[in-house]
Order: C-alpha cells, then sequence, then structure tokens
C-alpha cells in the first residue's frame, strides 16, 4: 500500500514539473529571443518575445549561459565577439548608434581612455543606458588589450616612460587589475635596468665592450638579462658586440690565422649561443678553412712533383692539422708513399727523364718494385750448386729503383758520344773482340768499337750497343746524371738478379727448362749462323732465327715487363768481382772495394750455354774489356727517402 502511495505522488510531481514549472520556482534554460519590433505588448513576427524591451533581452543574453567570472580574458573576449555578431541583427536605438560610431572614430584616432572624448568614454556613456550592452563591452576589452600590448612594447623598448603611461590608462579601465600588476612589475624591473643599459651602451661607445671584467658593456648587458631574462635591449646589445666579435675572426681567417679565428668564434659563442649571425659565420670560416686547406695540399703535391719532400711534408702536416678530413688527404699519402719508395712513380711505370737546359732525354726506365729475394743457387731452384753462387741469402729492398727497360742501344750510346766527345777503352786500346763465322771464334778485330756489330760492321741504331767497357757505361750514366738532374749508375748485382728473376725462383724467369716459345734471344738447337753452323751447348728444340744480337724489345719481357735480360748480350754490373757471396751486402747495394780491377757480368748472351743463361749466373771481367758479347743498361736510384 505504501508503495502505491509513492508512485501516486511521484507522478503528480512529475505533471506538475513538466506543465507548471513556476509553482516550483524553476526557469527554463533556454535562451529567449530578441524581439525585433517595439516594446508594446503584442503580437510580434514569428519567433519574437512578447513585452520584452532590448535592454531586456541584452542582459537575457549577456548573463545567460556559464558564469564569465572563471573564464580567462582570451574567453571572454571570444563570447563577446560571438554575442557581438549576435547582437548585430538587433538594431540599437539611435543613440546609442551614434554613441558607437563617435567611440569607433575615436579609436581610430587613437583618442583611447583619457580624453573626454576618449573612445573609453563614450563606451562608459553607453552603459549608463544600456548597462548589458555588448557591443560598450566589447570595446572596453578591446581598449584593454590594444593598452596592455603598447604597454608590453614599451617595456621591450626600454621605454619607462611610454610604458607607465599606457599602464595608468590601462588602470582606468574594468577588469584590467590582473594585467596592470603584471605590467607594473615589469616596469619596477625595466626601472632598476634602464641605468645599467645606459651605463652598458656608454661602455660600448668607449670600446670597452670586453673589459675592465665585471664592468664592461658584456657584463652590464648579462646583469640586465638576469634581472629582466626578456630584454630585448640587452639581447641586441649583446649580438652588436657578438658582430664586432664575428667580424674581427673573420679577418683572422682571412689572413689564414684560423686559431685565432677559432678562438673568436668561442667567445662569440659564449656572447650569444646558436645566434643566426654566429652560426652563418661558422659556416663562413669552415669554407674558407676547407679551401686554405685543399690548397696547401695542392701545393704539397706540386712539392712532391719538384721532388721535395720536405717541404711537401710540412704543407701536407699544416692542411692536416687545417682541416684532418679533407678530401684528398689519402691520395696524398699514397703519393707519398711513392715518393719515399720510387721518387713519386710507381711499380711497374715506365718513364723517360729529360735533359735539362736542352732536347734529349735519358732511355725509357721501368720502376721496379721495393721487396725481397733469395739471391744465389739452392739445391731447390736449378739443381746446379756453383761456388760463386753461395750461399744464398735474402737481399731485401727497402726502395725502389727503375731499369732501363732495354740495353743501352747504338743510337743511345751515339747521342751520348756526340755531346762529349769520349773515347771508347775499345778505340784507345786498338779495338775490340769479334765474332768470325768463317771460324766460329772471337778475335780482336783493331778497328771495331762502339758503332759496330758483333761481327764488327755497322750496327743499326736500335742493336744494343757492343764493344764498350765497364768504363765506358759508367762514363755514360754520370753523362745522364749530369743532363738530367738525376742519379744514374749501373745495376747493382743484386739489383740485376731481382729484376731477371721478376719474382720467380726457378732457373730462368720462365721456368727451370728449355723455353716453349720464343722468349729470348738465346742458343738454340735449332738456330743456324750464315755458314750452318750449330750451337755446342744449346736449349734443345728451341730457335728464336738469330746467330748473334737482336734488336732490342724484339722478343717477349719478363713478368716485370724487362726485355733481353737473361739473353741477347751479357751487362756489366757495378759490383767488384768476389768468389762467393760470404759477407755479401743484403740491402741490395753494390758490393764494392776501392782499387778492384774485376767487376761482374751478369746474364747471358746470344753466344751463352743454357747453364750461363741461368737467373743465378755470375761472371767477371777486367773494367777495360770490350767484346761482341757484353754491352750494359742503366739504372735510377729516386735519391730522397723522406
Amino acid at each position: 500500500m505504501a508503495a502505491m502511495v509513492a508512485a501516486l505522488l511521484l507522478m503528480v510531481f512529475a505533471l506538475i514539473f513538466r506543465f507548471a514549472p513556476n509553482w516550483l520556482h524553476l526557469h527554463s534554460t533556454s535562451r529567449p529571443q530578441l524581439s525585433t519590433g517595439s516594446s508594446q505588448s503584442g503580437t510580434g513576427p514569428a519567433g519574437a518575445t512578447s513585452g520584452a524591451t532590448l535592454a531586456d533581452a541584452i542582459s537575457t543574453a549577456y548573463t545567460s549561459g556559464p558564469s564569465l567570472a572563471l573564464a580567462s580574458r582570451d574567453v571572454i573576449l571570444a563570447q563577446q565577439q560571438t554575442r557581438t555578431a549576435h547582437s548585430a541583427t538587433t538594431p540599437a536605438s539611435p543613440a546609442v548608434q551614434r554613441l558607437l560610431a563617435l567611440a569607433e572614430s575615436a579609436r581610430l584616432q587613437g583618442n583611447l581612455v583619457i580624453e573626454t572624448d576618449s573612445a573609453a568614454t563614450f563606451y562608459r556613456e553607453i552603459l549608463k543606458f544600456q548597462p548589458q550592452s555588448v557591443a560598450a563591452r566589447v570595446g572596453l576589452a578591446e581598449l584593454e588589450r590594444r593598452l596592455a600590448t603598447d604597454a608590453e612594447q614599451a617595456l621591450d623598448d626600454g621605454d619607462g616612460n611610454a610604458a607607465t603611461r599606457y599602464i595608468a590608462q590601462l588602470r582606468t579601465l574594468p577588469h584590467s587589475q590582473a594585467d596592470a600588476a603584471r605590467l607594473s612589475m615589469r616596469l619596477r624591473v625595466l626601472q632598476q635596468t634602464r641605468p645599467l643599459l645606459r651605463a652598458a651602451v656608454k661602455r660600448e661607445q668607449q670600446g670597452k665592450n670586453l673589459s675592465p671584467l665585471g664592468h664592461s658593456a658584456v657584463d652590464l648587458y648579462r646583469k640586465v638579462l638576469r634581472l629582466d631574462p626578456g630584454n630585448t635591449v640587452a639581447r641586441r646589445g649583446l649580438l652588436r658586440i657578438q658582430k664586432i666579435v664575428l667580424n674581427r675572426g673573420l679577418r683572422r681567417a682571412a689572413q689564414g690565422n684560423f686559431t685565432a679565428a677559432h678562438h673568436e668564434l668561442v667567445l662569440a659563442a659564449k656572447l650569444v649561443a646558436n645566434s643566426v649571425p654566429l652560426q652563418t659565420m661558422r659556416t663562413r670560416v669552415e669554407i674558407m678553412r676547407r679551401a686554405t686547406a685543399t690548397a696547401m695540399l695542392s701545393r704539397a703535391l706540386a712539392a712532391l712533383d719538384a721532388r721535395d719532400a720536405e717541404q711537401a711534408r710540412n704543407l701536407a702536416g699544416k692542411a692536416i692539422r687545417l682541416f684532418p678530413t679533407l678530401t684528398g688527404l689519402r691520395n696524398f699519402d699514397r703519393r707519398m708513399q711513392y715518393f719515399r719508395l720510387y721518387g713519386g712513380h710507381r711499380p711497374g711505370h715506365v718513364f723517360a727523364d729529360n735533359f735539362l737546359g736542352r732536347s734529349g732525354g735519358a732511355p725509357p726506365m721501368l720502376v721496379i718494385p721495393a721487396g725481397r729475394f733469395i739471391m744465389g743457387t739452392t739445391a731447390t731452384g736449378s739443381g746446379r750448386i756453383l761456388a760463386s753462387q753461395r750461399p744464398a741469402h735474402e737481399v731485401t729492398f727497402m726502395y725502389g729503383f727503375a731499369l732501363s727497360r732495354t740495353e743501352v742501344t747504338v743510337s743511345e750510346f751515339r747521342a751520348f758520344i756526340r755531346a762529349t766527345g769520349y773515347v771508347t777503352d775499345a778505340q784507345r786500346n786498338g779495338g775490340s773482340r769479334v765474332y768470325d763465322d768463317a771460324s766460329g771464334r772471337m778475335h780482336k778485330d783493331p778497328a771495331a768499337n762502339w758503332e759496330d756489330g758483333y761481327q764488327g760492321h755497322p750496327a743499326h741504331g736500335d742493336m744494343p750497343v757492343l764493344h764498350v767497357s765497364w768504363n765506358d757505361a759508367v762514363a755514360y750514366t754520370h753523362w745522364l746524371s749530369k743532363e738530367t738532374g738525376d742519379k744514374y749508375h749501373l745495376p747493382s748485382e743484386a739489383q740485376y738478379e731481382y729484376a731477371m728473376r721478376a719474382g720467380s725462383v726457378g732457373a730462368y724467369w720462365w721456368g727451370s727448362g728449355p723455353p716453349v716459345k720464343k722468349v729470348e734471344n738465346l742458343a738454340g738447337s735449332l738456330d743456324r749462323s750464315s755458314n750452318g753452323r750449330r750451337w755446342d751447348e744449346s736449349f734443345k728444340g728451341y730457335g728464336d732465327g738469330y746467330w748473334g744480337p737482336a734488336p732490342v724489345m724484339h722478343f717477349l719481357p719478363n713478368p716485370w715487363g724487362l726485355f733481353d735480360m737473361n739473353g741477347n748480350v751479357s751487362e756489366w754490373t757495378e759490383d767488384c768481382w768476389h768468389e762467393n757471396y760470404v759477407r755479401a751486402p743484403v740491402n741490395g747495394s753494390a758490393w764494392i772495394n776501392p782499387g778492384c780491377l774485376q767487376r761482374v757480368v751478369r746474364g747471358g748472351s746470344w753466344a751463352s750455354s743454357p747453364k750461363q743463361d741461368l737467373s743465378s749466373y755470375r761472371s767477371h771481367a777486367q773494367e777495360n774489356t770490350s767484346s761482341a758479347r757484353i754491352g750494359f743498361r742503366v739504372a735510377r736510384s729516386f735519391g730522397v727517402h723522406p
């Protein structure tokens, strides 16, 4: 029964709430519609509210919705502007419209709050007639915003007088207490910083930007920024001083003093970190540093080309210190390594030095790589162990050297004779030994000299020069050295064998037995003289078509590109003759004893037996000896080893 009574009461309450809310003193939350007609009662246009005045409608519209007291000023302005747009559809009275027009005119003229005919005066006048006027309230809020903005700008510019004026005007407006208090606090800071700023500017004018310590322009500007971190005057002052420092650094960089330029950049970064001028100047100095280092490295390479290793090393060191990651340093290191080992050339490279001051040049030279090899004969090498080829020993070449690709030719030696008038040992000693085809033996021909071939007849220019002694060959190397400015000499015995082997370890550079193709001018069983003679000792089954020397470069080169190392003609070396290799040098240098008369001859000739063509074979002759079987080639040291 109690439940039924409670349900009945609840139903009655709901009906009263729905159809008669005023009985419970409840008001609808829906916003009233503003009347667009007169204030008299009656039935108006659709949507109008009968009996409502304009002021009532505006008041109701302004006060409806959530309270603005808890909203921020930006939110209030946004809502007011929305309501202004809404109220624009509701015509104001002629008097209000006139006051609004006067307020707008005064605002545009900058007459905001002070004068009697200011915009604020007109807005207040409107509020007397219509206390809830949205237009007047929005206008006053706009004046507040503008005055606050002007005060902010004045404070930013350090204009305390203007800021004081704007704040005073701001205080005359409603709802401005918070802004006025905040700006007043900034004004007090400005009043503290203004003397400091004046003193800082004076220090700048006196050129005391960084000194005396604690009282310089920079110190004063920094003190201002501690009081007022957003002070634009102090920041501009620091930027001005930073620009002076940056320009000074740029001058140092232009003078090539990048250490001083770096110090200036560090100082500038301490003034204003990461400023745009600082970043720009860093980029400019970096570009200048790279360009200077690149130019310096180019000069280092030019110094290498001129064979001035010390200058090249010094210039490259400066370039590295300037710009450690410079492109091209690896190339320079490689060039420097080649220079140290090969005088700027590279292994396998063929070059020819020009004469100084006149036309002509040295024979084409081939660069021999640095390295090591076993010199002499071992049981595993050829199976033929001779006392003169023992003991086998390792020789190391720390630096490369160059050998002429071929034996010196008749034409090349002729240039020497014509330039110097040199007289050979054969010409002084009454001839040289030549080959007699009729007897098959060598005999002395009193008329034979360097211009003749193996039979004593004039030789073509591309034939290896014969009938030259060790003395003649050395005289030719001295002439080359003088004409080119480089160090030419006869190869050492170790240099000759190392180059002849060209990395091989067998009996010959082509292998351990008779060649299977034409590799050198050798004594072969298939060769015949003009009289039909055959060799007593020869390579079986081999024939090269020559009985006597062949033109240079007529046969295959060895693996390193040298021609006729094992055949054609035997060749003089620089070494004195020793019966064996006991105490022989192991660095590849020539083994020379003062006063020696016997010199080492290496390599087989057109008439040598197979055992005389061995890569390890050695023979010797007097320094003044000449014959149809001996010629020579030249070597060149690369001189400077940095």
